[in-house]
């Protein structure tokens, strides 16, 4: 028996749809991070793009255990001596972009090289119910329902 190695006619992409709404942020990073790298597939090939595109909804509605929402903190530099920077994962969903949160946490659970880069590049991330991707007709993923621990209430 030969060992299977996917070729990129073999790869077959879909599109998955997932509700964030009382989801816990781990938690649904790590169900896309699988996702988006290809692992729930038996054909799973290491240094192949493997996987699907996932579209994420309500991200603005994610929850967080314990006290994260405040604790948590986002760090940059802007590159100037004494310019480290921080806001607060509830400054973060409050402002102007609170999809941020979703897309840096999974975007954390990639690998950070070439493969890492495309495969995020298949991930599209809205802080509402809305997005422009119904042509494609993406199969909902009840993220809900695969463990009683996926959710909680706010």
């Amino acid at each position: 028996m030969k060992t299977f190695t996917a070729t990129p006619a073999d790869i077959e992409k879909k599109w998955i749809l997932i509700d964030a709404e009382g989801v816990v942020l781990g938690r649904l990073a790590t169900i896309v991070a699988m996702r988006l790298r290809g692992k729930h597939k038996p054909t799973f090939t290491p240094h192949m793009d493997m996987g699907d595109n996932v579209i994420v909804i309500n991200a603005d509605k994610v929850q967080m255990t314990g006290k994260k929402r405040e604790d948590k903190q986002y760090f940059w530099h802007t590159g100037y001596p004494g310019g480290i920077k921080s806001r607060t994962a509830r400054q973060v969903l409050e402002g102007a972009h609170p999809e941020r949160v979703v897309i840096k946490a999974v975007e954390r659970m990639i690998s950070r090289n070439r493969l890492g880069r495309q495969q995020m590049s298949n991930l599209r991330v809205y802080a509402g119910a809305a997005h422009p991707h119904e042509a494609q007709q993406p199969v909902v993923l009840d993220v809900k329902s695969l463990n009683p621990k996926n959710t909680r209430s706010a």
